[in-house]
């Protein structure tokens, strides 16, 4: 199952599917998803959401 993650392109300016979405951690060690535009290869990020307890 592929998990389908939407991201803005800051080169193309629209929302598009990000390509090979990986979860990683920042610098300041807030969890995000990065993978590439379909379109012009530039890097994606989408910040994940962090539970609130």
């Amino acid at each position: 199952m592929q998990l389908v993650v939407t991201g803005f392109c800051v080169k193309c300016r629209k929302k598009v599917e990000l390509k090979n979405p990986q979860e990683v951690t920042l610098k300041n060690g807030r969890k995000a998803l990065k993978g590439s535009c379909p379109i012009c290869g530039t890097p994606v990020y989408v910040f994940v959401k962090t539970k609130q307890a």
